[in-house]
C-alpha cells in the first residue's frame, strides 16, 4: 500500500534517544487551509522506496503569499528584505548591530540575539567552530551533521558569540564541507584536547573582549562531549544533489538521514533549502 502526504516543507525536526541515535521527522505545513499540519516519521522509511514530488508552488512561510523564488530558505523577497531573521548578521553574528539601534525588528532581536549563546567545537566533516542560542542544543549540532560536539563558552549575546567564533576561526574552520559530511562518519577527535590547544591561541582576544563586555560576559565551560549517531544504512561514495528548481521529482531508496539531508541511493537533497516548497511524499 502506498501512502501519500502533501504539504509545504519545513526543516527536519530531530531528537536524540538514550543511545544518542537521531530520530527525524519531516513536518509538512498546511496549504491554504486545505490540509492540517503533519509530521512524518522518517527513520522507519529507511530502506524503502520514497518519492518526493514538487507541485511547482512556493508560499512564503512568513506572509503566506505565493512566490516564484524562495529567499533565505522559505521567504518571499519583500519579507526577506524586511525581516531581522533574514539579515546578514544572522549568517555573520560578529556583525550584529542591535546595540547600534539599527535592528530591523528590535523585539525579535531581544528574543533571539540578546540572549545567552554557546560557542562550540564540532566534528562533522572535520573540526569546526560554531555558535548557537542556548535553547538550540543539540538541535544545531544535529542540523550540521556533527558526530561529536562540545560547548566550550557561554556568552551573553549573539554578537559576543560571533566575536569569539571569529577569533577561533583564525585557527580552525567555521564551515562544514557538506559533501565530505555525507560520504562517511568522520574519524573520532578528542574535542577536549582540541579545546585545550586552542585556548592559548585566543587568550589575548578573550582578554580584550572581557575588558569590553565584562569578565562574566564570556564564561569558559567544562562540559562533556556529545556523541551523535545518524540513521544511515549506507553512505554514498559519490555525492550528487537533487534540486526541486531543476527537477520536480526525487525518487529512490532512502538510505539514511544526516544533518538536513535525505540520502537516497541516487543522490541527496537538503530539505531545509526547500522550505516552503509544496511537495507530495509517497512511500
Amino acid at each position: 500500500m502506498v501512502i501519500s502526504e502533501i504539504g509545504a516543507v519545513e526543516k527536519l525536526t530531530a531528537q536524540l534517544d538514550e543511545n544518542n541515535l537521531v530520530h527525524y521527522q519531516l513536518p509538512l505545513a498546511s496549504i491554504n487551509g486545505e490540509s492540517t499540519k503533519q509530521s512524518i516519521e522518517l527513520n522507519p522509511l529507511i530502506g524503502k522506496e520514497v518519492t518526493l514530488t514538487f507541485s511547482g508552488m512556493i508560499a512564503c512561510k512568513h506572509c503566506g503569499k505565493k512566490t516564484k523564488k524562495s529567499y533565505s530558505q522559505g521567504f518571499c523577497y519583500p519579507c526577506m528584505a524586511k525581516l531581522a531573521q533574514c539579515d546578514l548578521c544572522i549568517m555573520k553574528p560578529e556583525t550584529c548591530h542591535f546595540h547600534l539601534g539599527t535592528c530591523k525588528e528590535p523585539e525579535w532581536g531581544e528574543q533571539h540575539c540578546m540572549v545567552e549563546h554557546y560557542v562550540y567545537l564540532a566534528n562533522s566533516s572535520g573540526l569546526k567552530v560554531g555558535i548557537t542560542r542556548h535553547t538550540q542544543l543539540p538541535t544545531r549540532w544535529i542540523d550540521q551533521g556533527a558526530s561529536q560536539a562540545l560547548a566550550i563558552f557561554k556568552v551573553r549575546t549573539r554578537l559576543q558569540s560571533g566575536l569569539v567564533e571569529t577569533a577561533l576561526a583564525e585557527f580552525i574552520s567555521d564551515k562544514t564541507n557538506w559533501r565530505a559530511m555525507l560520504k562517511e562518519a568522520p574519524e573520532s577527535l578528542d574535542l577536549k584536547e582540541k579545546a585545550k590547544e586552542l585556548m592559548p591561541k585566543i587568550a589575548e582576544k578573550l582578554s580584550q573582549l572581557r575588558l569590553e563586555f565584562g569578565d562574566d560576559a564570556i564564561v569558559a565551560l567544562d562540559e562533556e562531549v556529545q556523541d551523535i549517531h545518524y540513521p544511515v544504512s549506507e553512505y554514498l561514495t559519490k555525492i550528487s544533489s537533487f534540486n526541486f528548481d531543476k527537477t520536480e521529482q526525487v525518487s529512490g531508496v532512502l538510505l539514511g538521514i544526516k544533518g538536513q539531508y535525505l540520502i537516497f541511493d541516487k543522490g541527496v537533497i537538503n530539505m531545509r533549502k526547500f522550505s516552503s516548497y509544496q511537495i507530495n511524499i509517497a512511500y
